[in-house]
């Protein structure tokens, strides 16, 4: 029973790292007003670019920061589009999902022989414990935790900090509420905004390592399959809090984890079914237990200096 419940909360927290990155980069923007449907694209891009920096420097840690870095580079086009050309917010994220597969599948086919996947990887993201640690005591070895469990934690923790404990986390939420307030004070809206959403595409980039050197075992098309639309999610039923966006994503791994680990004798569950159970069960409780979210209020507004 203790081995069935390490394994259940190993694997929760293994799936909802990536989540956790990505939703985090998801409030950290929409707190300042904008709205960042593109966080699957940023995530597809950071995934690529972290299996393939690995697999060619075999250096986990490096890919993994270049997976940052790649998704800020997408998230500075949103940035541009929305902020500085006043684009609909919505429109620029729905281009961003389009344009970040397409760049990992682009620039995967050109370094990796046309193949639409990177070579399988030597070299991943370490376990917190290694195998010699590990090799006598079953109930850490079915517990299982990625460095990058760790990682997101702490960057949870700090963003909360930023958010609650720093003039720069005021200035941030004052944005999204009234940036021409703001603005009377001689606060630029214009760079606190750039920051906000190019911090939310590092932060989904590292998401998308998450999941492509972490958990799976390199790049493909399907690696993200959808998680950048479950993170912004997240975010939404987190009312838009760090806190409340890692609490869904710990449900959804969660869910995820015992979607995997279910066995039922003599009962014979359709294998779609099991699949469906991870979103099922997070929306369930997500209805019959949050409430009503509201979003920052100039969330999605493009701002105009000088206007009121």
């Amino acid at each position: 029973m203790i081995n069935l419940v390490s394994l259940i909360l190993g694997n929760s927290l293994m799936f909802a790292t990536p989540l956790i990155f990505t939703a985090l980069g998801g409030v950290v923007s929409e707190k300042s007003g904008v709205i960042n449907i593109g966080l699957e694209g940023m995530m597809t891009i950071g995934a690529f670019a972290a299996a393939g920096i690995t697999a060619v420097t075999n250096n986990p840690w490096l890919g993994f920061l270049i997976s940052g870095l790649a998704g800020a580079l997408l998230a500075l086009l949103h940035a541009v589009a929305c902020i500085s050309f006043k684009a609909d917010q919505t429109i620029s994220g729905v281009a961003l999902n389009a344009i970040g597969p397409g760049l990992a599948l682009f620039f995967c086919r050109k370094f990796f022989n046309g193949a639409t996947t990177t070579p399988s990887l030597s070299s991943k993201i370490p376990k917190i414990l290694n195998s010699s640690q590990i090799n006598h005591n079953q109930i850490l070895q079915n517990l299982n935790i990625d460095s990058t469990v760790i990682v997101a934690l702490i960057s949870a923790v700090l963003i909360y900090f930023l958010f609650y404990k720093t003039k720069l986390g005021l200035r941030i939420i004052a944005v999204g509420e009234h940036p021409a307030a703001v603005d009377t004070l001689g606060i630029s809206v214009y760079k606190i905004r750039y920051f906000t959403v190019i911090l939310s595409g590092f932060l989904a980039g590292l998401g998308g390592a998450s999941k492509s050197i972490a958990i799976s075992n390199g790049f493909s098309p399907v690696v993200i399959s959808g998680l950048g639309f479950v993170a912004l999610a997240a975010v939404i039923f987190g009312k838009w809090t760090p806190h409340g966006a890692v609490g869904a994503c710990l449900l959804f791994g969660f869910a995820q984890s015992l979607s995997i680990v279910i066995d039922i004798p003599k009962i014979q569950i359709p294998s779609q079914i099991i699949a469906m159970l991870p979103y099922i069960i997070t929306i369930l409780i997500l209805v019959l237990f949050v409430g009503k979210s509201v979003s920052p209020r100039a969330n999605g507004i493009a701002y105009e200096k000088g206007s009121r």
